[in-house]
């Protein structure tokens, strides 16, 4: 097997705990915090080791190496979520098969969610994704096209926006992620004061392998962390 399973569980008690001591640092307890790893490239009786272990979410980023793994996810123990770039014409092929879409940034990718939740008999959770260092190589929605987004997605049956997801720029401090990170928080929270129909701000989707830690003390209740649990990935 590539990766040591040992690894795997020293690093998954390991990030526990630096999430718990996040979430006291942020108010919370780590029961608030939603640990889902990243599986990009990790081979499936890996990914089950670590559900073994108490993994309770997995996302994966690409829709054919999701496909080529479902049969082989633990998903009697796990959610299964799609957290990379979704393009429309795959969207059928996901639908049924995750608990969550996080990375939903046009009205288009709604409605054929929608289109496909509805022929199931379903309705399929989703996040926005917000571009909130404005990045030109990034999906996700502008910052100031939040609300007309949410404008134009509310009323689509079949779909439930459950939060906001980023992916902020990759930063040298701290400082420059916290930035980011409480603006998200500040995007959450007012959208969740004004009580819109069909939308209901439950998830702040942020924070990786680098920079978890802060986004937990700057108010994210899910982080994705991949590297640091299963270690460095070969992309190529």
């Amino acid at each position: 097997m590539a990766r040591s399973l040992d690894d795997v569980t020293y690093n998954y008690h390991h990030i526990c705990e630096n999430i718990a001591r996040a979430a006291e640092a942020a108010g919370k307890t780590a029961d608030d915090i939603i640990f889902l790893a990243a599986t990009k490239t990790v081979e499936a009786p890996v990914i089950n080791h670590a559900i073994a272990l108490g993994l309770r979410y997995i996302g994966e980023n690409r829709v054919q190496e999701l496909l080529s793994k479902y049969g082989e996810y633990d998903l009697d123990h796990a959610s299964l979520q799609f957290i990379g770039h979704l393009q429309t014409n795959k969207v059928r092929q996901i639908v049924g098969k995750v608990d969550l879409i996080q990375s939903v940034d046009s009205e288009k990718l709604a409605r054929e969610i929608s289109r496909c939740s509805q022929k199931l008999g379903i309705t399929t959770d989703i996040l926005l994704e917000v571009n909130i260092g404005r990045e030109e190589n990034k999906s996700g929605v502008m910052p100031e096209r939040l609300p007309e987004l949410l404008d134009q997605i509310k009323d689509i049956p079949a779909v439930k926006v459950r939060g906001l997801m980023a992916i902020p720029p990759i930063c040298e401090n701290a400082q420059e992620n916290r930035k980011f990170f409480d603006n998200m928080r500040q995007f959450f929270l007012d959208i969740r004061s004004k009580n819109i129909d069909n939308i209901s701000m439950d998830i702040l989707s942020m924070g990786m392998s680098d920079d978890y830690e802060e986004a937990i003390r700057c108010g994210a209740n899910m982080v994705r962390v991949g590297s640091a649990l299963f270690g460095a990935r070969n992309y190529q």
